[in-house]
Formats: C-alpha cells, structure tokens, sequence
C-alpha cells in the first residue's frame, strides 16, 4: 500500500469544541487554556474553537455528546481532573467518564481527545497542568489533531 499525494489536513476550516469541568478549576482552567492554545498554534481558528464549561468530570461525557450532537465540530477535548479523596467515589467518576470518552469515540466515529486527569493528589494535578512540564490539556489537545491526521491520510489512501 502507499499512501497517494494529497495536502495534509486544512486546519483553517476545522471547528472543534472542549470541554472543561468546572470541579477542580484551578486545575482545569490551565489545562483548558492550554488545550485551546494548542489548537490556535495548529492553525485552527479562534472562531472555530468553542469553550464550554460542565460541572464536573462525571458531566464530561454528557456535554461531549452534546457537542457532537448540536454543533458541527470535528471533534471535541474533554478536560477534567478527578483527584483521589477518602471514599470509593474516585474510582466510579474515573471508570465513568473513561467509559463514557470511549463510546463517544466509537459511537460518532470523531475523535473525543480524554484530558482528564486522575491523580492522588493536588500536587500531582498542578503538575500535570503546568505548562513548565507538559500540560495534560494541550497534550489531548494535540492527540485530537493527531487522530484527525490519521483519518485524513486513510481517506486518501491508495488501495
């Protein structure tokens, strides 16, 4: 197989949605920021990149789905942060949204990128937002594109 000549992907034209849970906003919003500063340096533009907030990391897929379901967007970044507490209620929202992100992904055939961290503590959630270090957000923002790519370089595939 070989893969045809073609231009790679137009990013000017693309429309993409994230989605940020408002519950550990001091973790989200960098990662949030971070995401949409990702997609802008791809060449996606500022017009094209809708922000919407839900309440937490378990809303995630709900408010994902909606994207996919009322806007015209190529594909949406789920941002989240689910931080161990004392309770088994870590373990349900993380399987939860996890399971959910997946059947998105599945179900409506456009990628539905998973930021969402789930870490034991703050310390290793404000690591994983900073930008100093790699910031989850502009890294699922990054895996979207990549997914986008790939679907692009399949469709013109010589076969």
């Amino acid at each position: 197989m070989t893969v045809s000549k073609h231009q790679g992907v137009r990013w000017e034209s693309r429309k993409i949605a994230v989605v940020a849970a408002r519950w550990n906003s001091f973790i989200t919003d960098e990662m949030m920021e971070a995401a949409v500063e990702a997609l802008r340096s791809k060449g996606i533009k500022e017009t094209n990149i809708v922000q919407y907030r839900c309440p937490g990391s378990f809303e995630l897929s709900l408010a994902c789905k909606w994207c996919l379901e009322h806007l015209s967007v190529d594909g949406v970044v789920a941002i989240g942060a689910v931080i161990r507490g004392e309770t088994p209620h870590f373990d349900y929202v993380c399987d939860s949204v996890t399971r959910g992100i997946t059947d998105l992904n599945l179900k409506y055939s456009k990628p539905v990128a998973f930021g969402v961290l789930t870490t034991d503590t703050v310390d290793q959630a404000s690591e994983r937002a900073s930008t100093d270090k790699g910031n989850k957000g502009a890294e699922a923002a990054v895996a979207l594109c990549d997914m986008l790519e790939l679907e692009h370089s399949m469709k013109r595939q010589d076969m």
